[in-house]
Parts: structure tokens; sequence; C-alpha cells
């Protein structure tokens, strides 16, 4: 056949040409697929095993079983769950630009979506305050944040993320009152469940409030260790709680810029959204795409700053890729010591 052959428009513009209601589709290239399979692949796979590795480097090293650390193997463990549930058939929709799953699971995929989305802002909020008690009330932090205090706020988040979630996408009665914003044009094949309507009215606070508060607190934590460590710097003695002290601080560095690629990544998927139920249809197929992959890729980018801020986790990762973790006493290595 030759390659410069494109189908009819009987052919190509449906996504289920023997049904009636089928969502038109758009036609691309064999060559377009398979750049886009691929774009998507990777960012599914660094996803994944990016995650995975943070969550096999916490869970092994005892050194690592922080409060903190905690929280970012929970992180990682959403990130990971988005990876491996979500984004498989999040690449089919977006490069067929159709939906072949049907429309229950649709539901489904669409809850799970919102569901690790809002559980990764939960998250960094958690990690903001964590961070904010360990910076600006050093003395207390060990009675206010404990491992146990985080594994009840961890527990305690998902299970409110799960009922919003899930109730929100079930209630009739909350998209017949907004459905007045954006008109129904479902249609088969499309997965359009009430998507636009309710991210743009009931999740666009969800989202920006916990933003907020986030930055309020660094902007906090900064000018408390901007504070500390001159006084450190001052000091003649260079002791443990000074280099504690220290730690801490970067650890907030690291965790401040998580929160700052989180929000780039976020803020203008948001945005658009919020202009979508404003004015039907407005943002082309493809930059939406490209809008909903970027937040996608925050779930690839927290390994990739753990790696470039913390030189614990490449030293874990040498350890694990030299097989010395499956080395006895292995999980007791400190990986603070040079």
């Amino acid at each position: 056949m030759d390659s410069s052959y494109q189908p009819s428009e009987e052919e190509n513009l449906y996504c289920y040409p023997d049904i009636n209601g089928s969502c038109t589709k758009l036609y691309r290239s064999p060559t377009t697929l398979a750049i886009l399979y691929f774009l998507c692949g990777m960012t599914m796979i660094a996803t994944i095993f990016g995650n995975l590795l943070v969550i096999i480097v916490i869970a092994h090293f005892k050194v690592l079983h922080s409060p903190t650390n905690v929280l970012s193997l929970s992180l990682a463990l959403t990130d990971c769950l988005l990876g491996i549930l979500v984004l498989p058939f999040c690449t089919v929709r977006s490069v067929e630009t159709c939906w072949y799953f049907g429309d229950g699971f649709c539901r489904v995929h669409t809850g799970l979506d919102t569901l690790f989305c809002l559980a990764s802002v939960f998250h960094l909020c958690f990690i903001s305050i964590d961070r904010y008690c360990a910076i600006c009330n050093p003395f207390r932090y060990p009675s206010l944040i404990s491992v146990r205090v985080v594994c009840v706020s961890v527990a305690a988040g998902w299970v409110i993320t799960t009922v919003y979630t899930y109730g929100m996408l079930y209630s009739k009665d909350l998209e017949e009152a907004l459905v007045k914003f954006v008109p129904n044009k479902s249609c088969i094949g499309g997965c359009q469940l009430v998507f636009m309507t309710l991210w743009g009215w009931v999740n666009f606070p969800v989202f920006f409030l916990p933003c907020f508060l986030m930055m309020g607190l660094y902007v906090k934590i900064f000018i408390v260790a901007k504070k500390q460590a001159k006084l450190i710097a001052d000091s003649s003695q260079c002791t443990a709680q000074g280099r504690a002290s220290k730690r801490e601080r970067k650890a907030a560095k690291t965790l401040g810029v998580a929160v700052s690629v989180y929000v780039l990544c976020w803020v203008p998927f948001i945005v658009d959204t919020m202009l979508e139920s404003f004015y039907t249809s407005i943002t082309p197929p493809l930059l939406f795409d490209f809008l909903m992959w970027s937040t996608y890729l925050n779930s690839a980018c927290n390994p990739i700053i753990y790696g470039f801020f913390y030189p614990w986790f490449r030293k874990a990762l040498k350890i694990i890729i030299t097989g010395k973790i499956f080395h006895k006493g292995s999980s007791t290595i400190n990986l603070f010591q040079d």
C-alpha cells in the first residue's frame, strides 16, 4: 500500500464507524503515532520505575524511616500507581484520540486519575506542614510529628480523597446542577465523563487553595531557614545539632523545589479547564493533550529531584545497582556518612 495514502473521511473520522453516535477520530500518520506512543511510553516508564526506586530506597534503608520520608514514600507510591493504573489508558486515548475501554471503565479511570492527583496534593501539603514544624519549631518537632502521626494523616488523606472523588463522580445531582455551564456532548468512544464541568468548577479551589497554603508555608520556612543558616555560620562551633539543622534545611529546599515543579505542571491545566467551563471547546485537542500530559510528567519529576538534590539517594542507587542491597545488613547502612 502507498505510504502516502490517507483514509477517506468515512473511514477515519469516527472511533466506531459502524455505530451511530460515535465520537470523531483525528487521523494521524503511522510515523506520528509511533512518535506519540514513544513519548507517552517513556513518560509512563519513567513514572513507574523512578518512583519504584524511591519506594525501595526508603522502605529498605532503616536510616530513612523518618516521618518526612514516610510521606515521601507514600507520595512515590501514589505516583507509581498513577503510572500503572492510569497512564497506559491515557496513552491510548491521547494517541488514538478515542476511548476503547467502555463507558463503565471510563468512569472508574477518571476517578482513579482524579484520586491520585488529589492524593498528591494532600501529600505535598502534609510534607509542607512537616517541614514547617521541623524548621520553625525544631524543639517541638519530635513531639508534634512522628511516624504514627504521619501514617494516620496519610490514611485520613486517602479516605477523604477517595470519598470525595467517587462521591463526586457518581453524584447525578451534582452533575445535573453543573451541566448548565457546559452542555453535555457525550458520544461513544470519547470518555468525556463530566470531565470539564467537574474539573472546572469543583476541583479548581480543591487544587488552588492547597497550593496557596504550601507557598505560604514555604515562604515562612525559607525566611526562618535563612536566619538559622546565618546563626550557624556565625557560630565557631560545628555541633551535631548544627549539622542536623543543615540537613533539615536541605530537605526543606528540595521539597520546596518539588512543590514548585508541581505548581508549574498543574497551573496551566487547571486554568485551561476553568476557561473551558466558560468557553466550551476553545482549546485545540493537541494542546489540551499536552497540558494534560504535563500534569502526568510531574509524577516522573520527583525521583529526578531526589537524585539531583539528595546525596543519600544517589548513594542508595549505587548500592542497588551494584547489588549490595542483597548483602546481609545492607538495610542498616548509614547513607548520610561519606
